[in-house]
């Protein structure tokens, strides 16, 4: 933006993000299909020892001599996600991650984010933004690049558990990839996030003629082309987890996870498709984590690889989603296969997305221009 020496860098407040099209899901769902491209290549970096981690994430103790030091509740944490992203990004970022799920009493999301763009060659930043719409989004639009793949081309009827944010950007990554859904079940634990859900969907989507709302998981999960379960819990108690058994499915669903979630015995039987957005982002997961994994992680990639430890299923049966979208895998081979997407969320969409927003804003001249320094003081 500047000649170096001096340093010059956008800042993007959440309606900034909003003008340089943050809410675009089909311009995200496209930016996160060519980012899965780069990672069947090896074009990126993220955190850890194989270079696949989620980020490094503040533990807290359940009893500390320490009055003022956050108690390990519900969502509660503070988490760093740097990442690498190389083909026309070629730029790194770090989402840093503040949640606590007490954050509603306040009015409040559960989660506050914010992104650092910054240049790959000099590490200067580009820009500092507003990240909880860039996280929502990018975490919806995966599904959406699921969807595009893996879901019956003729889909009408989703199923959605969890009608908060992250129930809102999947449905709308699937209206993104499957323009012939005009039917959305849902269920909820709120009657303010139902009503919300449902007051969106129809502004948002007219073109959506009937939407259920329902108190029991298996009716909900009947008879639906796409079943997502987005709502957040806690952790620790896998009986806990919202399950999906085999019986409820019609031939031919697609499931897509991006939150807690069991299967029955029968979804872990190996004529069920069982699709990883990053098969490493797993794999870093579970030398981190103490075992069963799931018990700690709810996402049901997780439980997938516990599955593997445990000699349950080899790993070969595991597929990546960056290999389907590279044509190096099969997407959806017939109408009745059933086929489940783990999504875990990785700091390389945040990447990917925010590089291209601030370019947009860039662009449309969108933001608030900071200096770090005319000069530096130290060199």
């Amino acid at each position: 933006m500047t000649e170096l020496p001096k340093i010059d860098f956008l800042y993007l407040n959440e309606q900034d993000m909003i003008a340089a099209g943050v809410t675009d899901m089909a311009g995200c769902v496209d930016t996160m299909e060519d980012m899965f491209v780069l990672l069947n290549k090896g074009d990126y970096r993220m955190a850890g020892a194989n270079n696949d981690s989620h980020g490094a994430m503040i533990m807290f103790p359940e009893e500390s001599p320490f009055p003022t030091m956050p108690k390990p509740t519900a969502d509660r944490r503070f988490m760093a996600m740097p990442a690498y992203l190389g083909g026309d990004y070629c730029t790194a970022g770090v989402k840093w991650y503040g949640s606590n799920i007490a954050n509603r009493d306040k009015g409040l999301p559960r989660s506050i984010l914010m992104f650092t763009l910054n240049d790959a060659d000099t590490s200067a930043p580009l820009a500092y933004m507003s990240a909880n719409l860039l996280s929502a989004y990018r975490t919806g639009a995966v599904p959406g690049v699921g969807a595009r793949h893996l879901a019956r081309k003729d889909s009408k009827v989703v199923a959605v558990y969890g009608p908060g944010v992250m129930g809102k950007t999947s449905l709308a990554a699937f209206m993104a990839t499957c323009p012939e859904i005009d039917t959305v079940k849902v269920q909820g634990r709120g009657k303010r996030s139902l009503e919300s859900f449902i007051d969106w969907t129809k502004e948002t989507y007219p073109q959506i003629t009937t939407i259920e709302v329902l108190d029991d998981i298996e009716t909900l999960v009947r008879g639906a082309d796409i079943v997502t379960y987005c709502a957040s819990g806690e952790t620790g108690d896998i009986s806990k987890y919202p399950v999906v058994k085999r019986d409820w499915l019609k031939p031919g669903a697609f499931l897509s996870m991006p939150a807690s979630c069991e299967i029955d015995k029968g979804l872990e039987q190996p004529d069920v498709r069982k699709v990883l957005d990053n098969i490493g982002l797993y794999e870093a997961w579970f030398e981190e984590l103490p075992k069963p994994a799931h018990q700690y992680v709810p996402i049901i990639g997780v439980k997938f690889m516990d599955m593997i430890d445990e000699g349950k299923m080899p790993r070969d049966a595991l597929e990546d989603l960056g290999d389907i979208c590279a044509g190096a895998t099969p997407g959806r081979q017939s109408d009745d296969e059933i086929i489940i997407l783990s999504v875990g969320g990785m700091p390389v969409e945040d990447v990917a997305w925010g590089t291209v927003l601030y370019r947009n804003a860039l662009a449309k001249g969108i933001g608030t221009k900071l200096n770090l320094w005319d000069e530096p003081v130290l060199r």
